[in-house]
């Protein structure tokens, strides 16, 4: 099993949702509001601090758990829906998961996705 996480810009929701939603077989996900702060602009991409700008640091993390043969599938979707080709398109990571249960019934593992 994997979790995946996307932090991308929230003008690109509406996209990223119409990808995901569809995939076959997505268990579905939640998203976050959040707020970031970018690699700066200076030398070895040091922060300097003129490139603050309070309006520009929106930010949504996306968090969902699949199958480990889903997983490219579901990175694929997110990337082509959150691509602009500018800066700050967000990141995704992928981590192995040991365990998932779901509360309401007991399920585990790939039966609680």
């Amino acid at each position: 099993m994997k979790q995946i996480i996307a932090i991308v810009q929230p003008h690109r929701l509406e996209n990223i949702e119409q990808a995901l939603h569809g995939l076959d077989h997505l268990p579905g996900f939640t998203l976050f509001p959040a707020r970031g702060h970018p690699r700066g602009q200076g030398p070895q991409h040091a922060f300097t601090p003129c490139e603050w700008n309070p309006d520009a640091h929106d930010r949504l993390v996306l968090m969902t758990f699949c199958a480990d043969e889903l997983a490219q599938k579901v990175v694929a979707a997110i990337r082509a829906a959150a691509y602009t080709g500018n800066p700050g398109d967000g990141l995704i990571a992928v981590s192995e998961l040991e365990d998932v249960l779901r509360i309401r019934s007991g399920e585990r593992g790939d039966a609680a996705l």
